[in-house]
């Protein structure tokens, strides 16, 4: 008909924009670790007969989930803005044993929950401070404060870890299940909530722009007039914050805190973000990214005890799982930059 293009130009726009949409998605940092988990899924889900996706299974899998993968969500912004934290996991066992200490002599849950909060934002705030102040890499401050904040775990505690008492405490609002099958814990709900929140400010505010910009080019940002150190210290703050919160979830599930919670788990929470396609170099990662990379982890130590394989062999899964991921993530994003989108 008079007005319509021929059918042969419909067609070329056609593949063009499927071109375009194929570049763009093999630039994604998190396609590996997608592609990874399928596969890996998959695999474990015929190794264990189907129990992996079996209604008992997913409990205990989602169950777990919100308290590796808030610690990696923090540790994903942060190294998305070019700093590192290695004191995640014993903020982890900080925060919960200062909640549990306080409420023993008399504080309100909440206040006591506040106050935990508050002395993990402390510990992010001097990560930061000390690393831009004195100029020296995150990596080193983090490491100091990772044996000061599990010290001072220790000490607080006393040698005698307390015990929550149950009616101390709204345990149904963090930990409860509920739902059909009572499969899903209200943590996962903290979980999502705090993640949606995470990856909109990531993606659509200044604070998110200045992150990428900041950990992307640090001397471009700052001639842009971006406010590269309060930038980078709320980041630490926020980084612990979630580090400490994701500890307090922990404890209410278990009823008591140990000094020794969340030993390895900053290796795992940066594991996690590498998986999921963070840069080590800053400006490129996401959050969906860093929880992929939390899933992965999660599914390789729960399949593995499914498949009846041993446990030893789970540290040095992970590690493997880190280098593919990062390699095969480096291989689709060459590959999507050089697909020419004209045909």
């Amino acid at each position: 008909a008079e007005g319509h293009p021929p059918r042969a130009i419909l067609l070329r726009e056609k593949a063009k924009n499927m071109r375009k949409t194929l570049k763009l998605a093999l630039q994604k940092p998190e396609l590996a670790a997608g592609l990874l988990l399928v596969a890996l899924v998959v695999l474990f889900q015929i190794l264990s007969n189907g129990v992996l996706l079996g209604q008992a299974n997913l409990r205990g899998v989602i169950g777990f989930l919100p308290e590796m993968a808030l610690v990696a969500v923090g540790v994903t912004l942060l190294m998305i803005c070019g700093e590192f934290d290695l004191s995640v996991g014993s903020v982890f066992a900080l925060a919960p044993m200062t909640m549990a200490v306080l409420m023993t002599t008399g504080w309100p849950f909440w206040v006591a929950l506040l106050a935990g909060l508050g002395l993990c934002a402390l510990v992010g705030l001097l990560n930061g401070w000390i690393t831009i102040r004195f100029e020296i890499p995150s990596f080193i401050t983090t490491l100091g404060m990772l044996f000061m904040a599990r010290s001072l775990t220790v000490v607080i505690s006393g040698g005698f870890p307390p015990r929550l008492k149950a009616d101390q405490i709204p345990t149904g609002l963090f930990v409860g299940f509920f739902g059909p099958g009572e499969v899903i814990r209200a943590s996962f709900l903290w979980f999502l909530g705090i993640a949606a929140v995470a990856a909109l400010l990531l993606a659509r505010t200044n604070y998110g722009n200045w992150v990428r910009a900041t950990g992307g080019f640090l001397p471009a940002a700052q001639a842009m007039g971006i406010p590269t150190a309060r930038v980078k210290i709320a980041t630490f703050m926020l980084c612990s914050v979630l580090a400490g919160f994701a500890g307090m979830i922990q404890v209410l599930r278990l009823g008591s805190p140990l000094p020794s919670l969340g030993e390895g788990l900053e290796l795992q929470a940066v594991a996690a973000a590498v998986i999921g396609g963070t840069s080590l170099q800053g400006g490129i990662g996401s959050i969906l990214g860093g929880i992929i990379g939390a899933l992965l982890i999660r599914v390789i130590d729960n399949g593995m005890v499914l498949s009846q394989v041993d446990s030893n062999w789970f540290k040095f899964a992970v590690g493997a799982l880190t280098i593919l991921a990062v390699v095969g993530n480096s291989w689709l994003r060459k590959r999507g930059k050089a697909m020419k989108v004209e045909v």
